[in-house]
């Protein structure tokens, strides 16, 4: 299974690339598949490559549901 993230862009780098809160943690990925990044975009992230530039609701209703998965997967079974 494939997984792609929303991503907070927190600054632009040389060479296409950019710095990215992701869930917290600061990663560089490249943004030679999209065009017109700017600081303060949402983008979605799949193996170190922004894929697509999405709105801030979107991608705050996506970390939402990760979230929420996050929180059952650590409910203990019964």
């Amino acid at each position: 299974m494939c997984l792609a993230l929303p991503a907070l862009v927190t600054e632009l780098l040389p060479d296409d690339n950019a710095k990215v809160n992701l869930g917290g943690i600061a990663k560089t990925v490249s943004l030679a598949l999209v065009s017109d990044v700017k600081v303060g975009d949402y983008v979605i992230v799949h193996v170190g490559y922004a894929l697509s530039v999405i709105d801030p609701e979107e991608a705050a209703q996506t970390l939402a549901l990760f979230q929420e998965m996050g929180e059952l997967a650590a409910e203990p079974q019964a």
